[in-house]
């Protein structure tokens, strides 16, 4: 039996695999953005062991969903499931003054990682979209671009794998491995999605927790839990170098060894 922690999750995809590994007798930490939603989140999956709740487009409400799941005790897996679309219109800023997809879907998923004790195993959400990311690093924060909504998004799916491989190189003794779940009909990805709902959450499961040697290995990609070659750019270790030495910039927190 395993110990998850999986943001973003108290609806969508991060619900379904909260439910999954519930089912299949573990122990899993909610989040949510707030307590509202996380009381709706533990009525969702009533077998939870708890939730902790913060909204990630704060970098201070980040570190306290941080401290929060530290207090708990140590994971066995994170599943970084968080994150927003593609259907931002224009260029929303945080209360850090960070633009909002990129908060969400990069930094705080990078503070996460670098302020939760280590758990064993590291499982990032991310998109097919990544592919058309954008592999430079002076613009993360889109003040020289025009905005677009679904190239913002490109670029943070990118990201996640960035990170995904950049700590599986630096902590060989972690499992980190990223995600891409299937354009599916959840809020984000809309109704005329066409990937099939139900296996869309099952790989990150199976990465946070299954025995099988094929989801015990690190530095991979993975699409309905089958590896599949990333982007050429995702693969580039001085580009995964460059955005950690980017987050800890922006953030003052340093990604331990």
């Amino acid at each position: 039996m395993s110990r998850v922690f999986i943001t973003g999750s108290a609806d969508g995809l991060g619900q379904m695999a909260a439910e999954l590994l519930v089912a299949q007798g573990h122990r899993v930490v909610l989040h949510a953005r707030n307590e509202k939603r996380a009381g709706d989140a533990m009525r969702a999956v009533p077998g939870a062991e708890a939730v902790v709740s913060g909204d990630l487009s704060s970098m201070d409400a980040t570190r306290d969903v941080a401290e929060q799941v530290n207090r708990l005790g140590r994971f066995d897996a994170v599943i970084h499931n968080a994150g927003v679309g593609y259907r931002e219109s224009r260029r929303i800023e945080t209360i850090d003054g960070l633009p909002h997809v990129f908060t969400i879907n990069t930094i705080a998923p990078y503070i996460l990682t670098a302020l939760i004790e280590k758990p064993e195993r590291l499982v990032y959400l991310g998109s097919g979209m990544h592919e058309g990311g954008d592999p430079g690093l002076d613009d993360l924060l889109w003040k020289q671009r025009r905005w677009q909504g679904a190239s913002a998004y490109s670029d943070s799916k990118l990201h996640d794998l960035w990170l995904a491989f950049g700590v599986a190189r630096r902590w060989p003794g972690v499992l980190s491995n990223a995600v891409h779940p299937g354009w599916v009909p959840t809020r984000m990805g809309g109704a005329g999605a066409p990937d099939d709902m139900k296996a869309a959450p099952r790989t990150q499961a199976w990465l946070a927790v299954s025995d099988d040697p094929a989801a015990s290995v690190t530095g991979e990609y993975f699409f309905h839990m089958k590896p599949r070659k990333p982007s050429v750019a995702a693969s580039d270790e001085r580009l995964q170098d460059g955005l950690i030495a980017a987050c800890e910039r922006l953030t003052g927190i340093r990604l331990p060894n």
